[in-house]
């Protein structure tokens, strides 16, 4: 699988939500697939069947609806987000399949760094003994996939507190540098990047 590899920075969520949406809508069959790699500076994002309910106290914090699956969570510094804008009808694999490969790139990320973890059916995201170390979710708009995966990196876990983290009351968060020391976005974005390409070309055709 070949695609664009663009670092965008720290970035208002907004701005790179409507570019996100701006290049969904405006690609032909033959655009090129990207992967946005990105920072947001602090905000709480709310998915489209969000419930007003898990918002406990923003604290000041801006409070943004999404058009992404799922309820709501945090960005902020120190958390490597990675949106997948990829045509997967072209590509022929579907949403479940991508996914699944999204999550398991995760696992070999975080196992290569020597931190075990898992999943939990019906609760989309990765763990680590049940503590929520990456959130995902996806929209899919004819054929195309954007928003992604949140990382938790090296980050003030403390807004999380102000929300139920996707939907869940006293889920707990958690993050790499709890377990790895001296951990950049960086590279996390790069390590991250090699295991969800060798997924990718492993599965069959």
């Amino acid at each position: 699988m070949k695609f664009n590899k663009k670092h965008l920075g720290l970035c208002d969520y907004l701005a790179v939500y409507d570019q996100m949406t701006s290049f969904t809508e405006s690609r032909e069959s033959t655009t090129n697939d990207e992967i946005w790699l990105v920072e947001h500076l602090p905000v709480f994002t709310q998915g489209r069947h969000g419930k007003p309910e898990h918002l406990i106290n923003p604290h000041h914090i801006p409070v943004v609806q999404s058009d992404r699956g799922g309820q709501i969570t945090y960005h902020g510094p120190g958390q490597a987000v990675i949106y997948f804008l990829l045509d997967i009808k072209r590509l022929k694999i579907g949403i479940k399949t991508l996914v699944c490969q999204i999550e398991k790139s995760c696992i070999d990320l975080l196992h290569h760094y020597n931190i075990q973890s898992h999943t939990i059916e019906n609760a989309p995201g990765i763990y680590v003994d049940n503590a929520k170390i990456a959130s995902l979710g996806l929209r899919v708009k004819n054929g195309k996939t954007y928003h992604g995966l949140a990382i938790n990196t090296h980050m003030d876990l403390t807004p999380f507190s102000y929300i139920n983290p996707c939907g869940y009351t006293g889920l707990k968060m958690t993050q790499i540098e709890d377990y790895k020391k001296n951990i950049t976005v960086e590279k996390v974005f790069s390590d991250y990047l090699i295991c969800f390409q060798d997924r990718l070309q492993n599965l069959p055709i």
